[in-house]
C-alpha cells in the first residue's frame, strides 16, 4: 500500500481535491479537477494515471474519477491536517483566511504526525483550559498588535497572579 510521505505534495493535492468534489457532487470529472486546481487538463490526466496505477483512484479517461479505499483514506488525512492547520492559523495565530489558507496548503504536506498532534492538542488545551481560552488568545491578539513593548503589562499581570496564589495568614 501506497504511504502519506510515499506521496508527492502535487499527488496528495489532487487526492484532495477529488475527496472535495466527491462530498460535494459524488464524482469528481478531470475538468472540476484542472478547476478547481487552476491546471492544465493535460497536466491532471498525468496525475489521474499515476494515482490509478498506485491504486488510489478509480480512472478511465472521459469517465468519473473515485477513490479507492487507501486512496480516500490519505486524502482524509490530507484534508484534516489542512483543516487543523487552517484552524491554527486563522483561530490562534489570527492570521487573515487567505494567507492561512495558502499557507495551511503548504504545511499540510511536511507536518510529521507527531507534531501535528502536538499542535492539536495545544489548540483543545487553549481552548478548554480556564488559564487559557478566551481571554488568553485575545490578549495575544492585543500583544500582536502592539509595539510589543508592553513588559510592563505581563510583569503587572504576573505578579497579581502571585499574590493571589500566596497563602493567606491569619495575622494581621
Amino acid at each position: 500500500m501506497v504511504e502519506f510521505l510515499d506521496l508527492t505534495e502535487s499527488n496528495q493535492g489532487y487526492l484532495e481535491v477529488i475527496l472535495e468534489l466527491e462530498t460535494d457532487q459524488k464524482v469528481a470529472r478531470a475538468k472540476d479537477i484542472a478547476d478547481r486546481l487552476g491546471v492544465q487538463r493535460g497536466s491532471v490526466t498525468g496525475a489521474l494515471k499515476s494515482l490509478e496505477e498506485k491504486g488510489l483512484i478509480h480512472y478511465q479517461p472521459y469517465s468519473f474519477i473515485t477513490l479507492t479505499e487507501a486512496g480516500r483514506k490519505i486524502a482524509e488525512e490530507v484534508a484534516y491536517r489542512h483543516r487543523m492547520l487552517k484552524d491554527f492559523l486563522l483561530n490562534v495565530l489570527q492570521i487573515d483566511e487567505p494567507t492561512a489558507e495558502a499557507t495551511a496548503c503548504r504545511m499540510e504536506h511536511a507536518i510529521d504526525s507527531k507534531s501535528l498532534k502536538r499542535l492539536v492538542c495545544f489548540i483543545e488545551y487553549i481552548r478548554t483550559c480556564p488559564r487559557a481560552g478566551a481571554e488568553w488568545l485575545e490578549s495575544f491578539v492585543r500583544f500582536c498588535q502592539s509595539d510589543r513593548k508592553h513588559g510592563g503589562e505581563c510583569t503587572a499581570c504576573i505578579r497579581k497572579l502571585k499574590l493571589a496564589k500566596r497563602p493567606k495568614s491569619g495575622k494581621r
